[in-house]
């Protein structure tokens, strides 16, 4: 048995992951996501984000992780990553170091990968976050070769905020931000509850959908060698070719 691990920040949308295990379990070979939490302060600001993915609380939850043995670790944080800018892949690295040497990312490059391997080139952004910290995701996909060709930002302050949107509000957020011209939408929060709701935004949109949990537990399979379809976890997991 393959086992993930994720380094989530504080409590809001953590209950995706076993959601997706639940459907990855309906193979055969059955995976393990393991979420291990560090705390810092949740708010959607730079000096507070970068802290809160400073190597000193990436180390901490890898040594959480260890008892679990996992073979690919992610930092389950989508804007405690591309804050980092060209930083990010110091920080990933840091952190394989930091869980032994296993293969190990983050979210933001979870979706840059996530967009490559969909062949995916002009997005439309449906940002929770202030401006300011959302204008910083757009420079990280744009550095990845993602053009973003419309961006919104919610101003949500804080991660738990976003934790206590609804389902319809979550859909709201997606279809309001959506571009003809996009090739897909992103939706860049972990804190965001979305696996339960990616077929109905892909059915009404018309495109991929991308959204933070997805794209992690996606990324976490593909460093740990271990990925496969599944109907119901959208347009990313549901080619044998990934």
């Amino acid at each position: 048995m393959v086992t993930v691990g994720f380094i989530y920040p504080d409590h809001a949308a953590e209950d995706d992951y076993p959601l997706a295990e639940r459907l990855l379990d309906q193979r055969d070979d059955g995976v393990r996501l393991v979420v291990e939490h560090i705390y810092g302060t949740d708010l959607h600001a730079v000096p507070e984000l970068l802290d809160l993915g400073s190597p000193e609380r990436l180390a901490e939850g890898a040594g959480l992780l260890a008892k679990h043995e996992p073979d690919a670790v992610v930092w389950a944080c989508t804007s405690g990553s591309f804050v980092y800018g060209d930083g990010a892949a110091e920080q990933a690295a840091g952190l394989s170091a930091a869980a032994g040497g296993v293969p190990a990312s983050s979210t933001s490059f979870a979706f840059v990968r996530a967009a490559s391997a969909l062949g995916l080139r002009r997005v439309a952004v449906a940002a929770s976050y202030p401006d300011d910290v959302a204008r910083l995701f757009v420079d990280f996909l744009a550095a990845g070769g993602v053009e973003v060709v419309a961006m919104s930002s919610a101003g949500i302050d804080t991660a738990a905020e976003v934790g206590r949107l609804t389902p319809d509000a979550v859909c709201e957020l997606a279809r309001a931000h959506d571009h003809p011209e996009a090739d897909a939408l992103l939706v860049p929060d972990t804190a965001m509850r979305t696996l339960a709701l990616l077929d109905t935004l892909e059915k009404e949109l018309g495109k991929p959908v991308l959204t933070a949990n997805q794209v992690t537990v996606w990324e976490g399979l593909r460093l740990a060698g271990a990925l496969r379809p599944v109907a119901a976890l959208g347009t990313l997991f549901r080619s044998e070719g990934q």
